[in-house]
């Protein structure tokens, strides 16, 4: 029940009534008209833009339209008052009676309150973490993880048919440094001293597990082949072996692809997809023979002053058309890429979405230029960029790993804090702005403790109902009876308060679907939990406003409906962050 979405539908019908009156003409485009929740709350309950946007088109001042609009507004449903506002917002207050249907639904759909069909099914890709299979994942790779995750989650709950994705980059120089530093853990494994790790080469003691794997299965017998025999047979083996450690990675953070695809897979088998992709933009004038000018200002790593294979990029938004083969033959990264992408394209998907870490920044309108010419502009991908994670422990920067030699890794730092603070402290905040994890104050039990203050929330009013149910044991307080509770007890403003606040919920769900941002649920979370808390505290001072009182069963269960409201709500926007709605902290 989006009672924004109900409320824009009698903003439409206001509309077309005065078209019918004449009193505006007919043909406006109404796709711009929102209808919100007041930046202030003091305005009313609901705000709409419909004045302001229709000015221009229909040749009237904002002002002069919201006169009329609100007059037909005031006829509609629950409307108790309408206000005009500045240059032409109108402003809408509606009677604490719609509220409480609004609960009774809640109370009713339960975890499943805010679910929608907005996606109606549309294929979704998003594809995220894809990590190089080079050693464990750090607390960067983390970061995208978590939010890729949630985000599949949201959009899944917002009836997207979503696909979860990893591009395993098993392909190109750093895999045959992987194997090469494997190759050195290898002859130690069989006695060797290797003395220093190289320069160059992966120092972390992960690799010592590869190694002995080697040496158990092959014996002395790699160190009598050449570099072109061993090479390919330990890269194999160093790869599945660090798959097979990113994936559980992954598992102690709750999060599990559907599919892993390889770089490798896309020129493997005698099918050559990159060549074919560059084939099919050939035959659409899109690539051609020629040669790019040198860049201005800073280098550009891709430009060669010769004769070369050029996607025309610019001609979809890109600043410069870009190269596909290397001098020496080989294809660019940008040409696999862009045989990925078609290979998505060719699934079925409409909607791409790719997260990836804030340096790749520079890669994003290359890859938007590449799905537009390779679906002719009828597939949209969105990039999702993840900005840095500083780790530090109050307040102090967290010293390297020893078992990664360079970073500390994330399952260092889920087995020390656990899934939920880190899955939660990695979308409180905007995925494009830098995040400061704190290891020792996401484990503070304490409001500045984003996690701890939401789900203390959902297990303080699970408690109400293990109060209730010892209080008064003849209570019936399953779903049937708070469904039928006189809710038109609940009159006290906090209340009435957290009732409109459960209200934006399916609202929030489907702009955070929208704009794939799942950081809005989270916002949204600790807001609730903020409000329910008030409350909470509110009958600590006044006995009358407590939960619970004995002798009014009726004020009881309707008090009851309105914490499982909260609950439900909680439970279901954790569920989509992947965080655990705690029954009771201790």
């Amino acid at each position: 029940m989006n009672v924004f979405s109900i409320y824009l539908g009698h903003v439409h019908d206001a509309l077309n009534a005065l078209v019918k009156d004449g009193a505006i003409p007919a043909g406006l485009d109404f796709s711009r008209i929102v209808v919100e929740p007041p930046k202030d709350e003091t305005h009313g309950d609901l705000a709409t833009n419909a004045a302001m946007v229709l000015a221009k088109d229909a040749k009237q001042k904002p002002r002069e339209i919201a006169e009329k609009l609100a007059a037909k507004l005031k006829a509609a449903p629950h409307v108790a008052k309408v206000e005009v506002a500045g240059p032409g917002f109108i402003n809408l207050s509606l009677d604490a009676s719609f509220w409480l249907e609004v609960l009774r639904a809640a109370i009713g759909s339960g975890k499943d309150f805010g679910r929608t069909e907005m996606g109606r099914g549309e294929k979704v890709n998003v594809e995220y973490v894809s990590a190089n299979p080079t050693g464990p994942m750090h607390v960067g790779h983390g970061r995208g993880a978590v939010f890729g995750d949630a985000l599949a989650r949201l959009l899944a709950f917002a009836g997207y048919d979503v696909a979860r994705e990893y591009y395993i980059n098993d392909a190109g120089a750093q895999v045959d440094v992987l194997a090469r530093s494997a190759f050195l853990r290898y002859r130690e494994a069989l006695g060797d001293e290797i003395g220093e790790i190289p320069e160059g080469l992966y120092p972390g003691d992960y690799l010592i597990p590869v190694g002995k794997v080697l040496a158990e299965t092959h014996g002395r017998a790699l160190l009598q082949k050449p570099d072109g025999d061993w090479l390919p047979i330990v890269r194999e083996t160093a790869i599945n072996m660090m798959m097979d450690m990113i994936r559980e990675d992954l598992a102690s953070l709750e999060i599990r692809h559907e599919v892993f695809f390889s770089e490798r897979s896309l020129t493997a088998g005698g099918k050559d997809k990159v060549a074919e992709t560059i084939e099919f933009l050939r035959q659409a004038g899109h690539v051609y023979e020629g040669r790019l000018p040198p860049p201005k200002g800073a280098p550009v790593e891709d430009w060669e002053d010769r004769e070369q294979t050029l996607f025309r990029a610019t001609a979809f938004g890109d600043d410069v058309d870009r190269p596909l083969m290397k001098s020496d033959g080989s294809y660019t990264y940008f040409a696999a890429d862009m045989a990925y992408h078609r290979d998505k394209i060719e699934r079925g998907f409409r909607t791409l979405i790719d997260v990836w870490g804030a340096d790749h920044g520079g890669y994003v309108k290359r890859m938007n230029a590449a799905v537009k010419a390779l679906s002719a502009g009828k597939v949209t991908l969105d990039v999702k960029l993840c900005q840095l994670v500083r780790l530090l422990r109050a307040g102090e920067p967290v010293k390297m790993s020893k078992r990664a030699g360079s970073f500390v890794t994330l399952r260092e730092v889920v087995d020390e804090v656990g899934v939920d603070p880190v899955r939660f402290m990695m979308l409180f905040r905007k995925n494009d702005a830098q995040l400061d994890f704190d290891l020792a104050k996401v484990i503070e039990q304490s409001r500045d403790n984003p996690v701890f203050y939401v789900q203390y929330a959902h297990a303080r009013g699970r408690s109400v109902f293990r109060n209730a149910k010892e209080t008064l044991p003849s209570l019936d307080a399953g779903i049937p009876a708070l469904g039928e509770a006189d809710l038109s007890l609940l009159s006290d403003e906090a209340e009435l308060g957290l009732v409109k606040k459960l209200a934006q919920w399916p609202r929030l769900v489907e702009s955070a679907a929208e704009f794939h941002e799942p950081h809005r649920v989270a916002f949204y979370l600790y807001d609730l939990a903020s409000a329910f808390h008030s409350l909470w505290n509110k009958g600590k001072d006044a006995p009358h406003l407590r939960f619970i009182i004995e002798d009014n069963t009726r004020l009881t269960l309707a008090r009851l409906s309105l914490v499982h409201g909260l609950v439900a709500v909680l439970a279901s926007g954790l569920a989509i962050l992947g965080v655990r709605a705690a029954e009771e902290m201790r």
